[in-house]
């Protein structure tokens, strides 16, 4: 089996979804199965079949999260260090055509988050930036041609 790597902080998040899904969220729709049950005739009944929708979602992502757990391999990013760009760096870059900058944490997979500015190892802005260091010029090919960005720091918080 595969290792994946991520951060202490996404095994935690995953370890949260996966207590919530057990704890909260299959009770509750093993009671609206039951509850939809009770209505009769269930070839009609589309609270049933939403119900039990909701339970195969469920039930796939509690195996899925199941799978990624036993197999994280989690990297404490609090003892790395150096300068040049590594799995779990926080990255500040700087677009070279508007200067613009952004900061970007690499870390797994399923622990990628766009919007809290930590992005997949496998994306293609992670994949330029690996074994970079401060000074560095990066090209990033994206659908829309590519993009020159300007590496400013390298931290490992």
């Amino acid at each position: 089996m595969e290792k994946v790597p991520m951060t202490a902080e996404g095994l935690r998040g995953l370890e949260e979804e996966l207590k919530t899904l057990k704890s909260a969220e299959r009770p509750a729709v093993i009671r609206a199965i039951s509850e939809a049950r009770e209505h009769g005739d269930l070839s009609e009944n589309a609270e049933y079949h939403a119900a039990r929708e909701r339970q195969s979602f469920i039930e796939g992502r509690i195996t899925e999260l199941e799978d990624v757990i036993s197999r994280a391999d989690v990297i404490d990013v609090s003892k790395l260090s150096g300068d040049s760009v590594r799995f779990g760096a926080t990255v500040t870059l700087a677009d070279e055509d508007t200067d613009e900058e952004m900061t970007y944490q690499i870390v797994g997979v399923h622990e990628a988050d766009l919007k809290a500015g930590r992005i997949s190892i496998g994306s293609p802005i992670a994949r330029a930036l690996i074994g970079k260091a401060v000074g560095d010029t990066v090209e990033v090919k994206a659908p829309g041609g590519s993009k020159f960005y300007e590496v400013v720091t390298v931290k490992y918080v």
